[in-house]
């Protein structure tokens, strides 16, 4: 039995929304367990994701990185990083912003160089581009040409309404592409 983490940061629940997508991702794939941690309360105690075969994070992305809330996430696991005890887990990742750009490869960077420093093994999105060519429209996967982790787009002036199902189907293949790996990894795999 393999178990994944889902650490994220929501501030007006578009990004809450992808969590849960992710993790209805990775619960389909038999024999894995999947926990949703909020970023803020899990960092008063980051040891508690020690379990955890792979991690997914996730935030907003504010102003070209992370929220501010996810970077403290990401500092409150320091003592950690020092000891090196997350290494050799998975890691993924996913955020949403606005803009169709919004910089959001920046904020996937931000936490693929965080699980780089804690020694673990990142998975990126495995999915070609979705609206990338003359026939691809915005309701497909991937519409937004992500290869590091799960993109999305929902609009400033709305509400989970807002929100493409493209993208929310999009963060359930990364839960579930994590799973298919923790599920190898734990069957002798690695």
């Amino acid at each position: 039995m393999g178990s994944i983490g889902v650490v994220y940061d929501s501030g007006y629940g578009h990004t809450a929304a992808q969590a849960r997508a992710v993790g209805e991702g990775a619960a389909s794939v038999p024999g894995v367990d999947v926990a949703l941690y909020f970023a803020e309360e899990v960092a008063a105690d980051p040891r508690q994701l020690d379990p955890c075969d792979a991690l997914v994070f996730g935030t907003p992305t504010y102003m070209g990185s992370g929220s501010a809330v996810f970077k403290t996430f990401m500092e409150s696991s320091a003592k950690i990083w020092t000891g090196q005890g997350w290494k050799g887990k998975l890691a993924a990742g996913f955020t949403n912003s606005s803009g169709h750009s919004g910089d959001k490869l920046n904020t996937l960077t931000q936490l693929w160089l965080f699980a780089m420093q804690h020694g673990m093994v990142w998975i990126g999105l495995g999915l070609l581009d979705g609206n990338g060519r003359s026939t691809g429209s915005d309701d497909e996967l991937n519409r937004l040409g992500a290869y590091a982790g799960a993109m999305a787009q929902s609009n400033a002036d709305q509400g989970l309404e807002g929100m493409r199902d493209s993208d929310l189907r999009t963060a359930s293949a990364l839960g579930q592409r994590v799973a298919r790996h923790v599920a190898h990894w734990q069957g002798g795999g690695r």
